[in-house]
This record gives C-alpha cells, structure tokens and sequence, in this order.
C-alpha cells in the first residue's frame, strides 16, 4: 500500500511559499532528500486551513474560468498550481453517499470504486474531513504486458483503510492499487504530483480484482486517437507512418493503436493481425491473438 510519512511540522506556510519550496530543489519520489523536501511543504499547506476556502471563494467569484481551461481532471479537483517544472499541485473533493453531487453523479464521476494503479508517484495528504476509504493493493508491474483479461499473478490485498486528517502519504508509481470508496463525510486531500517527460507513455491499468487481471488501460493519449483519424481519413503518408509507428514506435501502446487503425481499413484483417503477432511487442501479440479469435465468430 502507499508508504506513510510520519513527519511532524507545525508550521504553515502560503501556497505560493510552497510552490517556491518545491521548485528550489525540483520534486522526485526517489530521492530521500526531495522527498522529505516535498513532504514537508505539502504538510506546510495542509496546517493552513485557511487557504483551500479563500482559493474556492475566489474561482466561483470569477466564474471558473481559468479553472475550466486549466484543468483536465474531473469535477472533484481544483488545479491549486499548474505544472511548474516536473510538478503539480491539486486538491481533490471526496463526497459522502449523503451528498447530492454523488447521488446526482453517481460514483464513477468521482472514481469511486475503480480499481487502479497510477502512472507516476505523488504525495497526498488528508486535508479536511474523515478522508476517503481504500481497499489497498499491491503488485509487480514488471510481470504485465498489459493487454485486456491478462492475468495478474503478484496482486495482493493489503488492507482497507481511510486518509484520515493529517495523513501523508506516498503513492509509489507501477506499485500500489487501490480501489476508493466514499468518504463518510465530505472530505478533501491535497496532492503535490510528480510529472516527467515520459509519464504519458507509461500505462496507467484498471484492474478486475475478483478475476486478479488488468481490466483495460486507461492513459490512452491524444497521439493514439490522432493515428486513428488520420488512418481512416485515408492518403499514403498515414498508412507509411501508421507502418513504421506499429513496427518500431518505442510505447507499445502506440504501436497498438496503429495496429487496430490498419486493421480498419486492411481487406485482410486476419493476415494483419498475424503480421502483429510477429512484430516484436509482448503486448500486440496478445492483443492480435485475440482480434484474430473474434474475427473467428
């Protein structure tokens, strides 16, 4: 389960005090000193409980709308600092079954009950409230491929547990799973996430735990639908580079998408996917094994 940060700070620091912290000496999970770095600001931030409500008067005064455009996340998170350097900041409301926004929603619109596993690292810390419920995971991402219904051998349950007020803790990338559960009040956490160069290449997996197998990925990027519409919209140009990415693209991912958007337009669907199995990637030939049966129905 993520690694709890027993760290104790009394002190209370601005948000801009914070992101200057941060950005002096970069953030980067791996290195102990960083990382103590990074936990103490975010409990910095997390002793002013002041400064969450003076951020929320002031976005719902000017209507959102820089927030809309900022954010890419969905409607439980405000976007406290946008990326600076190879970090973010971000609080993340967590409604109880008593809320109306869950009842409205429902719990996917909030993740709840969602089993996954994160692609990158990121502290976060229980800010208000009695903090979400987790049913906690762990796994060896090294053994995947990640292709749909692929067993999960190293799955583990852990523990279920809460992020009570003032809990730190550290979210390992590739390692740690959980499925979330409402809060028994409405609660929020504060997050500082580590971002790099690379994170939107690396698979981020929805898991199916009573069956113990990945359920889908779920960090498919822009680059992938872009393949597809160029592919179908036809020319010789896409073909050639849908061709070259599904042979030697470096993101198996990629090469996937290309893959499935040759076979959109191929007359031979069956020959293409038996090109795929043979063309150097765990991944795709997995996933070709199985278009190849359902074209067999």
């Amino acid at each position: 389960m993520p690694r709890i940060i027993d760290l104790i700070d009394e002190s209370s620091a601005s948000l801009a005090e914070v992101c200057d912290g941060l950005a002096a000496v970069g953030v980067d999970f791996d290195d102990p000193e960083r990382l103590d770095n990074a936990a103490r600001w975010l409990r910095r931030l997390g002793n002013d409980k002041q400064f969450l409500g003076d951020v929320l008067i002031a976005e719902l005064g000017q209507r959102h709308r820089e927030y809309v455009l900022d954010s890419s996340y969905g409607p439980q998170v405000v976007m406290l600092a946008p990326p600076n350097g190879n970090f973010f900041i971000r609080a993340n409301l967590w409604p109880s079954t008593d809320e109306h926004m869950l009842r409205a929603s429902g719990g996917t619109s909030f993740v709840y009950g969602l089993p996954h596993d994160h692609n990158f690292s990121f502290l976060t810390l229980g800010y208000f409230g009695p903090g979400y419920w987790s049913d906690y995971y762990e796994y060896d991402y090294g053994e995947v491929v990640g292709a749909s219904g692929e067993a999960v051998p190293s799955l583990r349950f852990v523990e279920r547990s809460r992020l009570d007020e003032g809990k730190l803790m550290l979210y390992r990338a590739h390692r740690d799973v959980h499925a979330q559960h409402p809060a028994d009040a409405l609660s929020v956490s504060l997050n500082v996430m580590h971002t790099t160069g690379a994170q939107g290449w690396l698979d981020q997996y929805r898991f199916d735990l009573d069956q113990r197998r990945i359920g889908a990925i779920v960090s498919g990027g822009p680059s992938e639908a872009f393949i597809r519409i160029a592919v179908g919209l036809g020319g010789a140009e896409s073909l050639d580079l849908a061709e070259r990415f599904a042979h030697h693209h470096p993101s198996d991912r990629m090469r996937l998408a290309c893959w499935d958007a040759l076979a959109g337009v191929a007359e031979d669907r069956d020959a293409l996917w038996r090109e795929a199995e043979l063309a150097g990637s765990r991944l795709v030939a997995q996933e070709a094994k199985a278009r190849r049966a359902e074209l067999a129905f």
